[in-house]
């Protein structure tokens, strides 16, 4: 049992707590301790991502207590997975705020991190009650970034996203008390063998508290009809705080492949097959209205926010499905679409600040300072996301292709991706358009232009970079990537070695007779 997997759950909550009782009044010391405690948790998930590379899950015993009674952490490929995926998310937002956003709040980097803190703990978990924990802590964390800035939109906005999710929080302690009602265990390791013991007379009870979680983790992942607070929220929060959330979307798609496969996917339990027949038609209802939001949006950051939407409608149109490719399939288009959509809302802002009155609403105006290097990343933004070769988002919706061809509908599933693509060329390319390329032909200058956009900011450049970079290495290196995920979801659905290290080796010889 390594100390070093409880590391991305503990230091963003003192880190958090340092500053808001140490450090509230300094913000240069605020940036300093964020950035070096972001940076410090990117290099922890990394060694845990090797760590995990052997294919050996680890369960961390908090205070030595056996589990199923004790909170347990787990380490597998998933996790570390998704935990690298974060701090890389989480270390461009950080330095992108440290160039002037985090100034309109006095608490953002507190908040920042205690977010994190939520996140990790939410990947780590092995416990579905803990997994309500770490919602509750990152969710209450969103709440305070969200209103960064303050403004009459945000608060209106605020308003729906808060009641929505305290809504799906009572749906979620309703699941899990009739879950545990029926096993008489919340753990994940210890569900996934009492799940198939369950006897008929409580099946149905079981598979109702399974659909609730299902609700839940939709209502995260932005499924329609479960997805009208994300366009208001993503679309008027500052930019640093909406590329963070693209991870937030992510968070319900994990938790649906974790319980959803791991604990409750096994042949023969009551909620077996529960997912794929509700999912499926809500992926294809998301990628459609998603696709439509992106025709219509009338600025960059509803551009981007709607790229949200019709990215998870394209994820979780395999993610319900059987089999270890549609997995890994998943995996790999959720690591491409969380990076691309948080480059998107940055170079969102960096248009934004260099267009004076008009900001990044989509219609003609006069050219702008380093117009020519925005237009070529926004460039590169686009083709990642409306998935054009050469980067990843092709090769991802290639790899779904593939997957979906063992659904019977897969002639429709073919379509809809096939046909939303296009769209989503046309969408980007009208923006781009009406950015950069109209922009040119105005040769009147800008009736005001803002001091910051005159010089080329250092810290929004090197993190906007750094995130347009991943599809085109996800790209370059798609052949070991692609392995890499394959054993990540053998990992997934192969659950002995997930149970044998939590539970050990003797209680899981038990439970299968041996």
């Amino acid at each position: 049992m390594t100390h070093w997997i409880v590391a991305p759950v503990v230091l963003p909550a003192l880190l958090a707590a340092f500053i808001v009782l140490a450090a509230r009044f300094d913000l240069v010391l605020q940036r300093t301790l964020s950035i070096a405690g972001t940076a410090a948790l990117l290099a922890i998930a990394l060694g845990l991502f090797a760590l995990a590379a052997d294919g050996t899950p680890r369960a961390y015993l908090l205070g030595n207590w056996p589990a199923p009674f004790g909170i347990v952490l787990v380490l597998d490929r998933l996790a570390a997975l998704m935990l690298v995926l974060t701090q890389i998310l989480a270390l461009s937002v950080v330095l992108y705020a440290a160039a002037g956003w985090d100034r309109q709040g006095r608490h953002f980097h507190a908040l920042f991190q205690f977010q994190l803190m939520g996140v990790n703990g939410a990947f780590l978990t092995g416990d579905i009650f803990n997994l309500f924990v770490f919602f509750e802590v990152l969710l209450i964390a969103s709440y305070g970034l969200f209103l960064h800035g303050a403004g009459a939109a945000r608060l209106v906005a605020g308003f729906k996203y808060v009641t929505v999710n305290l809504v799906a929080s009572t749906l979620f302690l309703f699941a899990v008390g009739t879950i545990y009602a029926v096993t008489g265990t919340l753990n994940m390791a210890d569900l996934a063998l009492k799940a198939g013991q369950i006897g008929p007379e409580q099946a149905g009870l079981l598979r109702t508290g399974v659909a609730l979680l299902l609700v839940v983790f939709a209502v995260k992942a932005a499924l329609v009809p479960l997805h009208l607070w994300l366009p208001g929220t993503y679309g008027v929060a500052c930019a640093p705080v909406a590329a963070l959330f693209a991870i937030m979307t992510k968070v319900g798609a994990y938790a649906i492949l974790r319980v959803h496969f791991m604990v409750f996917g096994a042949e023969g339990s009551p909620a077996w097959g529960l997912a794929e027949p509700w999912v499926v038609p809500a992926a294809v209802a998301t990628l459609l209205l998603g696709t439509l939001g992106l025709l219509a949006a009338g600025t960059v950051q509803r551009l981007a926010a709607y790229s949200v939407i019709a990215s998870m409608g394209t994820l979780l149109l395999i993610l319900a499905m059987p089999g270890t490719g549609a997995t890994a399939a998943t995996l790999y288009y959720l690591l491409h679409s969380t990076l691309a959509a948080g480059a998107l809302f940055l170079l969102a802002d960096l248009v934004a600040e260099r267009r004076g009155a008009v900001r990044d609403a989509l219609v003609a105006a006069p050219a702008f300072p380093q117009l020519d290097l925005l237009a070529g990343g926004f460039l590169l933004a686009a083709v990642a996301s409306a998935g054009l070769p050469p980067l990843s988002g092709f090769l991802g919706k290639l790899w779904i292709l593939g997957s979906v061809q063992a659904h019977p509908a897969w002639p429709w599933l073919w379509a809809a991706v096939l046909v939303t693509s296009l769209l989503a060329i046309l969408a980007f390319a009208r923006a781009g358009s009406l950015l950069f390329w109209r922009s040119i032909a105005i040769e009147a200058p800008l009736a005001a232009d803002p001091p910051a956009a005159r010089t080329l900011p250092v810290l929004p450049l090197v993190a906007t970079g750094a995130l347009l970079a991943v599809p085109v290495l996800l790209a370059a290196f798609a052949g070991p990537v692609a392995r890499g995920l394959e054993a990540t979801a053998v990992q997934l659905h192969e659950r002995h070695g997930y149970i044998e290290a939590v539970l050990g080796p003797s209680r899981l010889a038990r439970a299968e007779g041996r």
